[in-house]
């Protein structure tokens, strides 16, 4: 006797097709169902979705915060540079986008790898990539740069192989990779060589199951931007285990005086790179979604996983169409003025806040060379009233309305995130209440504040 639907545990991805047949028993047309079929509701998720997660989300969402009514909030844990209207895309940017708009030419679909026209002026932008001319056969346009890093984990990895990213790092490489079975190692960044990676421990976790190397530089979240030398060791490790590189490389022109931003692609011979970047950070338009991928390799290594690549860009048909018309103008058109006003922003207030923080006791703020963020060491034994970063980071918002991200979003204990895209005097007010906080809790008590902490 066959067992009914509600006996049955069988999820989505096993269930088989109606089949129906015609019987022939009825000569006017009538239809019976075979018996291999579901007789009851019992649809589940699937397997990717219920092992697909968000780190920061599941960290943010499981804290128990009520923020002090008394003092307004002050968010420094949002990487949205558009959060607090200091921070706007250019006039050139959205004039760019209303031509478009009115002109009506690109309200319909895009080639798959994005309009020629787009792709022609990113190569022309991303020039400093590579010492020779790059090929808009090699660049595809992506739904931002996350997008990007999607189908690059998604052409290179495979279930049951393994991906190398950065720790700390940005939780969407695991959020990506974890749902495809495909295994996360991590390599440490170390906070003492200013968040360089430990090179020894990096190729110890190489196997014949290792795809790919990731980096991200600059860095979120530690605002890290790696030298020519550091890149060339990384280069010589994947060129010794064969392994090609993503470059998550977003963050590429928002570099503070006195540091230099070396794309790792321009200093590879032998290693086949490829390059994810977009508009979302520089632009600061996050929410258009334009992102793209740049292959370089000159020894034609990835020429599969290229093809692979082309096809993952039919998943959704292009990107932004708008945007990509856009383009050009975007990247030709928008001055420099702009550009360093924005990183002006940026260092100004990584300069207040390490000023300040770095003489507060307890904390180590590690000064950024880059992007828009600045990682705050804590040193968990002197404040006992806490148990991990994510309680001292919790206990901050309710007492202080001052919300950081703690470092466990980003496999780094003891650390939190602030970002730098806040308005100066908001800026200030934060450090200074997480100074109080501070010295509220510090175990020695007393006052741990340096004189002249707001000179």
């Amino acid at each position: 006797m066959p067992t009914s639907g509600l006996e049955r545990n069988i999820s989505a991805s096993q269930t088989e097709n109606i089949n129906v047949t015609k019987d022939p028993q009825h000569s006017n047309g009538e239809h019976k169902l075979n018996q291999n079929v579901r007789k009851g509701w019992n649809i589940k998720a699937s397997k990717i979705s219920t092992k697909t997660h968000n780190r920061i989300r599941a960290i943010v969402e499981s804290l128990k915060i009520k923020p002090n009514p008394d003092k307004p909030m002050i968010p420094l844990s949002i990487g949205d540079p558009t959060t607090f209207g200091n921070l706007r895309a250019s006039d050139e940017t959205m004039l760019a986008v209303q031509r478009c708009i009115e002109g009506g030419k690109y309200n319909g679909y895009a080639h798959s790898q994005g309009h020629e026209e787009a792709r022609r002026a990113i190569a022309k932008y991303s020039a400093h990539q590579s010492a020779e001319e790059i090929k808009t056969e090699n660049i595809l346009m992506c739904s931002g740069c996350s997008a990007a890093l999607e189908y690059c984990i998604l052409a290179l990895c495979d279930r049951g192989q393994n991906l190398l990213v950065p720790r700390p790092g940005f939780c969407l490489y695991q959020t990506l990779a974890e749902g495809l079975d495909i295994e996360i190692r991590y390599y440490d960044l170390l906070p003492e060589r200013q968040w360089e990676a430990d090179l020894r421990q990096l190729e110890s976790l190489i196997d014949d199951k290792t795809a790919a190397l990731l980096i991200n530089n600059p860095s979120n979240p530690c605002g890290s931007v790696f030298s020519r030398k550091h890149l060339e060791d990384l280069l010589d490790i994947c060129e010794r285990n064969y392994l090609p590189i993503i470059a998550d490389e977003i963050y590429e022109h928002l570099v503070f005086p006195g540091s230099q931003f070396i794309a790792i692609s321009s200093l590879s011979q032998n290693v086949p790179v490829l390059t994810c970047s977009g508009t979302t950070k520089r632009f600061l338009v996050p929410g258009w979604r334009m992102g793209w991928i740049i292959v370089h390799d000159r020894e034609n290594r990835l020429a599969q996983a290229v093809v692979g690549l082309k096809s993952m860009c039919g998943r959704i048909l292009g990107s932004n169409s708008i945007v990509q018309g856009a383009l050009p103008d975007m990247l030709a058109k928008t001055p420099k003025s702009f550009f360093d006003s924005v990183i002006n922003v940026l260092y100004t207030n990584a300069r207040l806040a390490y000023r300040i923080l770095k003489k507060v006791r307890g904390l180590n703020p590690i000064m950024p060379d880059g992007a828009m963020y600045m990682m705050v060491g804590i040193d968990i034994e002197h404040f006992p009233a806490f148990k991990t970063d994510t309680h001292f980071v919790q206990e901050l918002v309710n007492e202080q309305s001052v919300f950081c991200l703690p470092g466990a979003c980003f496999e780094c204990p003891n650390f939190m995130r602030i970002i730098l895209t806040v308005p100066g005097d908001m800026m200030k007010e934060a450090c200074v209440r997480v100074a109080e906080f501070c010295e509220s809790h510090y175990k020695n008590g007393g006052n741990i504040i340096e004189h002249g902490l707001l000179d």
